[in-house]
């Protein structure tokens, strides 16, 4: 954990938000869940500890996703800080770019997809879109409590294979860090502390939903943008 890091404890308290310019919300164009708007990918995280209450009632929101067949696929590898070889250990499995600041995160996870159906042992194509579902549960349940988390791609799975002993039925697919807003100046990175507070943006649904043939903007989607 880096230095600026121990000393403070800039976590985010949950009675006093309007306080916070950290926060980022979305553009409300739409009434979208507040969470929804919220919801953002930090990488400086403060010095707290995320209880044990919290991180079993994260994990409970995953586990009541939907899934094919009722299949259940997702899988999580927890490692919490106060663990300090089981985190040293997590680490391992994380990118050195992203290990820079993830060590100050108070969780580290990795999420798994059973990529095979345990009745019959087919292959199981639906399993990272479900994976995918439990994460979103467990975003949305994370705000709504003011922890933040942030997926990362930048992993080695083999070198996690071989640590956890994972079967070859498995794929790992990403790492996670959990925990609450910390300052932007932990960051050793001048882009990554920039990006902590820089707006958020996505692309405008007419490029990402189609009628009629592929590639054709839906005409609800630009009427409303039009009535906007």
């Amino acid at each position: 954990m880096s230095a600026t890091a121990k000393s403070m404890d800039s976590s985010i308290d949950p009675r006093d938000r309007a306080a916070h310019p950290r926060e980022k919300h979305a553009p409300d164009d739409l009434p979208v869940d507040e969470s929804i708007r919220r919801r953002w990918s930090p990488r400086a995280f403060a010095d707290k500890p995320l209880n044990e209450d919290d991180l079993r009632t994260l994990l409970e929101a995953a586990r009541w996703a939907p899934s094919s067949y009722n299949e259940q696929p997702w899988r999580f590898i927890v490692a919490r800080r106060e663990d300090e070889s089981e985190f040293a250990t997590m680490l391992e499995c994380l990118n050195e770019q992203n290990r820079k600041w993830a060590e100050d995160a108070p969780v580290l996870m990795l999420t798994v997809a059973h990529t095979a159906f345990e009745r019959d042992g087919r292959e199981n194509r639906h399993a990272y879109h479900d994976l995918g579902l439990a994460m979103g549960n467990l975003v949305h349940q994370a705000m709504s409590m003011d922890v933040y988390v942030h997926q990362m791609a930048g992993i080695d799975p083999e070198r996690a294979r071989e640590i956890y002993d994972i079967p070859a039925d498995c794929d790992v697919v990403a790492g996670v860090a959990l925990g609450y807003l910390g300052d932007p100046d932990q960051l050793e990175d001048p882009g990554r502390r920039e990006a902590e507070t820089s707006p958020r943006s996505r692309r405008p649904l007419e490029e990402l939903v189609f009628e009629g043939t592929w590639g054709h903007s839906a005409d609800f989607v630009a009427a409303g943008e039009a009535s906007s």
